[in-house]
């Protein structure tokens, strides 16, 4: 029998303690009465969660659009929540560590996941490096690719780890390939209630895909005329998901990720897709950046590259770029601008502009 969103796993404790549906309304009065900024959030969402409504509403990242307020059925959560326990080998009375913010989606989901399929969870205050706040192993966690960096030395202690919001870099890549943890990147958005798909970043056998995402139990994709993914999960959404995420579909259930469309930046008719440019670039740039394209009365767009810090390696920068051989003659950045620090949304996405 499937699980149902108005009832609570009797495994599922928070903290240690075991709560019944009416306890748990009484703790999520406590948060957001007496709790801290991170604590409320999770008591809005749990009041939410457990009142008589079967769909919530949840506000998007903008992963398909300009940010809005949609709503999100109950029972999809559930089935998102029984889909990644079957996906990832998680069990009833396994420990997770929820250390995410509770106002998104995967903070919402982690606690969604753990009434549902029975964990024994873990709240701790979202932060750069949560395993500094709490000890302990764990079997399940999710993380987003700064509190993966900054874990690195205690990651050992969690069994298995899904990352996501933003890519995971290759240099943290590498970093992972000696930890025990299984880690995985994570494919999703608010619109499909997270991921439906995820792909191993370590310990990779021939069975794992390489770089291509993997595609969770009943989810099934296309590719629009721009080359976009296109989303069928009749059980978490309702209707297709149209992205602007443009993929090269590598089997029926695993594609690979190239880029944003929204990025591309067409440069005298050749259209180039900046986050492959940037994969070539982080071979000499050890700061965050990005390219863009910007107004050209010759090319249409040109490409630009911003780099967050100052400028006094500018020469040295423009050296190392017109030396990289991997660069094509029209990757190569038609200038160079700094800033001193570079504008994120709530979430920690880095917002592209001159």
């Amino acid at each position: 029998m499937t699980p149902t969103y108005n009832k609570i796993h009797n495994r599922f404790t928070l903290n240690g303690l075991h709560f019944t549906r009416e306890e748990l309304k009484e703790v999520a009065y406590s948060f957001v009465k007496e709790g801290e900024p991170y604590e409320q959030s999770v008591g809005d969402f749990l009041i939410d969660w457990l009142n008589d409504w079967d769909f919530i509403h949840v506000r998007t990242s903008g992963s398909t659009g300009q940010p809005k307020l949609i709503r999100l059925k109950k029972q999809h959560m559930v089935n998102s929540a029984i889909a990644t326990g079957d996906f990832f080998g998680i069990h009833i009375g396994d420990k997770a560590l929820h250390c995410l913010p509770s106002r998104f989606i995967a903070g919402k989901m982690m606690l969604v996941r753990a009434m549902i399929l029975g964990l024994e969870l873990t709240l701790v205050e979202p932060s750069s490096q949560p395993l500094g706040l709490v000890g302990g192993n764990y079997d399940f966690c999710a993380m987003v690719p700064l509190q993966l960096e900054r874990s690195l030395s205690d990651i050992n202690r969690i069994k298995t780890l899904i990352v996501g919001g933003a890519p995971v870099p290759n240099e943290l890549k590498e970093k992972l390939q000696t930890k025990k943890t299984r880690v995985f990147e994570t494919y999703g958005m608010t619109e499909t209630i997270t991921h439906v798909a995820a792909k191993r970043l370590n310990h990779l056998t021939e069975h794992d895909g390489g770089q291509s995402f993997r595609l969770l139990p009943d989810v099934t994709i296309t590719k629009d005329a721009r080359g976009c993914l296109i989303i069928e999960a009749p059980n978490v959404i309702e209707d297709a998901v149209i992205t602007n995420d443009m993929v090269a579909l590598t089997s029926a259930g695993e594609f690979e990720w190239l880029g944003r469309y929204d990025n591309v930046v067409n440069s005298g008719g050749i259209k180039l897709v900046p986050e492959q440019i940037e994969e070539k670039l982080k071979a000499v740039i050890n700061e965050r950046f990005y390219v863009i394209g910007v107004e050209d009365c010759g090319l249409g767009e040109k490409l630009v590259l911003m780099v967050e810090g100052p400028s006094t390696k500018k020469q040295e920068l423009r050296e190392a770029i017109d030396n990289l051989n991997t660069l094509e003659r029209f990757e190569v950045p038609k200038e160079i601008f700094f800033l001193d620090q570079f504008k994120e949304t709530e979430t920690g996405k880095i917002i592209r502009q001159l």
